[in-house]
């Protein structure tokens, strides 16, 4: 008789049960199909290819060396083979034990821990960092069960649970060696592999149409916000050409005006006091708006220097500006600190303050913060400030700069309204990948007789 699966409170799919079960003899795990065993990870290895956890970077990259796979190489869907780094290989022959085989798993044991991949034969004959595993299997075993065996979220679970560190979290190798795996016969395992892999396939299928509708949706914003602040609200209103280099055209009616016209930076220096206690902000990029950092003494900030911010500031990451980290304080930031990476500026009568930040956060704003921003050291490249208010932009009447804004904002709050119940969805159909693995493979539910 089926019996339905629920995931949260409601049920989605409705499979049979086994016939009969037994206990596992595993408290988490509890009941198992009758005819199944609990074996730990260690006895599903061979005796002369163990788990083994694998070696230190030893040296710098060399572009014809020995790929080496890290923690962070290892993804939900297989290992990120475009970007490994590489070692000599007379440093790697002394490393044989942790070298790596076509069909092996690598388990990432530290930062991503619990992502797991098979290798490919392509990757045969490279090794890893102490932040990865190697798992090999024995002739029983099937492969790809296990791989999904060990993403399992009841899995994981009990490690997750004895994972040390504070900042970088890691799974003790012996922990992992000494899991306990609920083992079908061979014949099942590949049933259950072949289930798995057809219907997380669907469902990940349906997360990558949602992620582009998200894509979508954002470059529809970029849009919205790249009208607002060239063209206004007049579809039909006459163009002129600005002499900007950004900005090129703009309305006939609007004005070019330097930014050190319409802000002024201001400093409120903080005399730290040792043991009172601070928050600062720090600024994300792509305009997602300022964040609140942990509290911290006075004694821990050191010689850093901080400064008074209030509601009503520009405030931008001087470091990310040209990545659009700008924003304006609210007043749940009032009484909180920034320090001297965040300069805070004050808006002129002139300029509304919420069309500045739209101007800022647009693609034109950033290009213009990026022209300003030198330095290819990565993504740090520091603005010069001077140089940076020296820049033009585009300036409506103060009335229209509102209603541009007005305009904008409902606009963008009913395409956040979307974007929110699309990732809602994502994560419903994530949420619904992981408890159907984890149910397949601890024999909640039966799958010997599903078909394509």
């Amino acid at each position: 008789m089926a019996s339905g699966w629920t995931m949260g409170g409601c049920t989605v799919i409705r499979f049979k049960p086994y016939p009969a079960y037994k206990d596992s003899g595993v408290e988490w795990l509890g009941k198992i199909p009758a005819h199944w065993e609990v074996k730990r990870l260690w006895h599903l290895t061979p005796p002369y290819r163990r788990i083994m956890y694998g070696i230190v970077l030893p040296g710098p990259d060399v572009e014809d060396g020995v790929p080496i796979v890290k923690g962070g190489d290892v993804s939900p869907e297989r290992l990120r083979l475009d970007q490994l780094s590489r070692t000599t290989r007379e440093i790697e022959s002394g490393y044989v034990r942790s070298r790596l085989r076509g069909g092996d798993l690598v388990y990432a044991i530290r930062g991503s821990i619990g992502e797991v991949a098979i290798v490919p034969d392509e990757l045969a004959g490279a090794n890893l960092t102490q932040d990865a595993a190697r798992v090999a299997y024995t002739c029983t075993v099937h492969g790809p069960w296990l791989l999904h065996a060990l993403r399992s979220l009841a899995v994981f679970a009990q490690l997750e649970a004895g994972a040390l560190g504070a900042t970088i979290r890691g799974i003790n190798i012996r922990d992992l060696k000494r899991a306990p795996i609920p083992v079908p016969p061979q014949a099942e395992q590949r049933s259950i592999s072949s289930f798995l892999d057809r219907e997380t396939a669907r469902i990940d299928a349906l997360v990558a149409k949602k992620k582009r509708l998200c894509e979508l949706l954002q470059e529809k914003r970029t849009a919205l916000i790249t009208r607002a602040v060239t063209k206004g609200l007049d579809p039909n209103a006459r163009l002129a050409t600005s002499g900007a280099a950004i900005f090129r055209e703009i309305p006939e009616r609007w004005k070019l005006r330097k930014l050190r016209r319409l802000i002024r930076q201001v400093k409120r220096p903080v005399a730290v006091e040792p043991e009172t206690e601070y928050r600062e902000i720090g600024i994300r990029s792509w305009g997602r708006g300022i964040f609140h950092k942990d509290p911290v003494r006075g004694a821990l900030l050191g010689d850093k220097s901080v400064f008074h911010i209030e509601p009503g500031d520009l405030v931008l990451n001087i470091v990310f500006a040209w990545e659009g980290a700008v924003a304006v304080v609210s007043d749940c930031e009032t009484g909180m600190i920034a320090s001297h990476r965040f300069p805070t500026f004050r808006h002129s009568a002139e300029v509304d303050l919420d069309y500045l930040l739209t101007v800022l956060q647009s693609e034109q704003g950033r290009a213009v913060m990026g022209i300003n921003s030198p330095g290819a050291a990565g993504r740090n490249r520091t603005i010069r400030l001077e140089q940076f208010l020296e820049e033009e932009l585009p300036l409506p009447p103060l009335a229209e700069q509102r209603e541009i804004v007005g305009a904008f904002r409902t606009e963008e709050n009913r395409l956040e309204a979307l974007l929110a119940k699309v990732r809602d969805a994502i994560a419903l159909l994530k949420e619904l990948r992981t408890a159907l693995i984890s149910a397949v493979v601890t024999g909640r539910i039966d799958v010997r007789e599903e078909t394509a």
